[in-house]
């Protein structure tokens, strides 16, 4: 078996309407598929909930579920807050830039544009307190290949270790010059 693609990945949300309408207006996603239940179609449990599937684009769906009979939603308070998060790949270095001022515009604080070497990208979050990240990649073919070449070694001293291996210290060069 190979995997094909991402069918979707969901997360939950606070109130449908309001996460449709924001990634529409900010993310110019498609609302493409609403399923609603009032029991858990894999354990049948009573649990009504609104199912939500938006274009994340090249096939991909974002999905959110609402809960209204849950706890109120919270996040792993054992995991920084920059860990989990949900980066969409965009066309160029010039719309990220685009976005992040009318995302701005809007009310909403943007960190970054922060340059990762191999891509630029900026954060952000939702109204359901997800990370948001917009990527636009930098990386030219040698440095993809200088990476593929390191990636096995890394995580081999990785493993070994717990310490970063060094072996693609020249992505991060630049930034420990300004520090």
């Amino acid at each position: 078996m190979k995997i094909q693609r991402m069918h979707h990945v969901a997360y939950r949300c606070r109130d449908a309407r309001e996460t449709v309408e924001w990634y529409g207006k900010h993310l110019n996603m498609d609302f493409v598929l609403a399923i609603a239940e009032d029991h858990v179609p894999s354990t049948h449990e009573p649990d009504p909930y609104m199912h939500l599937f938006l274009d994340a684009g090249g096939g991909n769906i974002l999905a959110f579920f609402e809960l209204p009979n849950s706890p109120a939603m919270g996040r792993d308070t054992n995991t920084p807050a920059w860990v989990q998060h949900i980066a969409f790949k965009v066309e160029s270095e010039q719309v990220l830039i685009e976005t992040k001022a009318r995302l701005e515009a809007a009310g909403i604080e943007v960190i970054g544009v922060t340059d990762h070497v191999i891509f630029k990208s900026i954060y952000f979050f939702d109204p359901n307190g997800h990370r948001l990240e917009l990527a636009a990649d930098t990386a030219t073919p040698e440095m993809s290949r200088q990476l593929d070449e390191v990636k096995w070694a890394m995580l081999d001293e990785w493993s070994r270790t717990k310490r970063a291996p060094k072996h693609a210290a020249w992505l991060h060069q630049k930034e420990l010059a300004n520090v």
